[in-house]
C-alpha cells in the first residue's frame, strides 16, 4: 500500500489565531504539545478526529489545514 504525505498548515493558523501556544490548542484538542509539534512538523498523520477538532479551534475549514501531497 502506498504511503500517503499529507501535508498541513496548522503551524500557520494557530500563529495567525494569534497568542494561541501549541501547547493551548494540544490541550484543546487532547493531545500532548509534543504530539502538536510533530503534527505541525508534518512528521505525524493526526486521526481525523483530532483533524476536525484542529480546525474547529482554529476556526479554519479542514481542506485548507490538511492536504494529500502527490
Amino acid at each position: 500500500m502506498e504511503d500517503l504525505k499529507v501535508k498541513n498548515k496548522v503551524k500557520i493558523a494557530r500563529i495567525e489565531k494569534g497568542n494561541l501556544t501549541q501547547g493551548d490548542l494540544a490541550k484543546l484538542v487532547g493531545v500532548t504539545r509534543q504530539t502538536m509539534n510533530l503534527i505541525e512538523a508534518n512528521k505525524y498523520n493526526p486521526t481525523i478526529r483530532v483533524c476536525i477538532l484542529i480546525s474547529k479551534h482554529l476556526n479554519c475549514p479542514l481542506d485548507d489545514l490538511f492536504w494529500i501531497e502527490d
